[in-house]
């Protein structure tokens, strides 16, 4: 299997070869469709090392000229096409959907996986959560996340499972300009107004 990568920050387009192998059964249906429906069955929903989450099969171009192999009715057609994928990387700054709040932190959708920031990397403040709200809240600041807040956030740790299993990525807040994106704003104004009195002195 050969392939070469365009690096898109966290998601790329891989570009690989592969056989494919056609059934009997299918030869009377159109080869790319076909070539899709099995190039799909085999790499999408997969969690690959090197590849990292993949997405999508696309751009699918197969050799209408197959290969047999002895004591195999089925033939093998030559493909190349491209995988959209996601692979996290540490240190690297990414934006994600708060879908779930516990006690020990929260859950962001980061691309096609949940990331988890601690409670201790939200935000230098002593943090409580609050069951009946479904919140996490800061005792002095008074900020809060809660479901559906967008949070900007810097990856600290990356697991990859394999196969079909879900990896593991750590995320933190704790850091200038990180955090919900109201706070960021709030934060960015606050600079401004800050940088305006000094020059105004």
């Amino acid at each position: 299997m050969k392939k070469s990568k365009e690096r898109i920050v966290t998601f790329n387009i891989v570009t690989l070869e592969d056989s494919v192998r056609i059934l009997p059964s299918k030869f009377g249906e159109p080869l790319e469709e076909v070539a899709r429906e099995q190039l799909r069955l085999k790499y999408e929903g997969i969690i690959d090392e090197e590849l990292g989450y993949v997405i999508a099969v696309t751009d699918i171009k197969v050799s209408p000229v197959g290969k047999i192999i002895p004591g195999d009715c089925a033939t093998y057609h030559k493909a190349t096409f491209s995988l959209l994928t996601f692979y996290p990387r540490v240190h690297e700054i990414v934006e994600g959907e708060v879908v779930e709040i516990a006690d020990f932190g929260a859950f962001l959708r980061v691309g096609p996986v949940d990331a988890l920031i601690h409670v201790s990397q939200i935000m230098d403040d002593f943090i409580s959560y609050d069951d009946r709200q479904g919140v996490l809240m800061g005792k002095e600041t008074k900020r809060k996340i809660s479901v559906g807040n967008k949070m900007r956030v810097r990856i600290t740790a990356v697991s990859m499972g394999g196969g079909s299993s879900f990896g593991k990525i750590g995320v933190t807040a704790r850091q200038p300009f990180l955090g919900v994106l109201e706070w960021i704003e709030e934060d960015v104004k606050k600079t401004h107004e800050e940088i305006k009195e000094i020059e105004e002195r």
